[in-house]
């Protein structure tokens, strides 16, 4: 698998403390470098992206770590669009290391980690991270 670009990202409101929402995607894409875009007055956005399928690694973790590899790996199937798979996660539950999966708005109080990853083969990606259990 080659070619595998990830990106997380999740606004940062004005009642959020950003080293809380920064640590919430770390969780996600542990050595990613942040970068803050300016949205408004009052709120940012920040957003993590990495390379590679070892940037995945954490969420493989954490995917094995909650148990939830067979309800990941049905998110996760029926988000591909071609090469594309995007999911949302909740920010307050990642922030804890673990995960949870929400809808793109009105789940969340203060809105999800939207992740999107690209890659060549998005069906041997998800078979890697979210592997059928026995």
């Amino acid at each position: 698998m080659d070619n595998i670009e990830v990106t997380a990202e999740a606004v940062v409101n004005p009642t959020e403390d950003p080293t809380k929402v920064e640590k919430a995607l770390r969780a996600i894409l542990k050595e990613a470098p942040i970068e803050k875009l300016e949205l408004g007055k009052s709120n940012f956005l920040l957003r993590a992206k990495a390379t590679g399928l070892d940037s995945l690694a954490p969420f493989q973790t954490l995917l094995r770590q909650d148990r939830i590899r067979n309800a990941a790996r049905g998110i996760l199937l029926s988000s591909v669009a071609g090469n594309r798979i995007c999911f949302y996660l909740n920010k307050q539950v990642a922030y804890v290391n673990h995960v949870s999966f929400s809808q793109p708005s009105g789940e969340s109080p203060l809105g999800p980690i939207t992740v999107e990853i690209a890659c060549d083969d998005p069906q041997s990606l998800i078979d890697w991270v979210a592997p059928r259990s026995r």
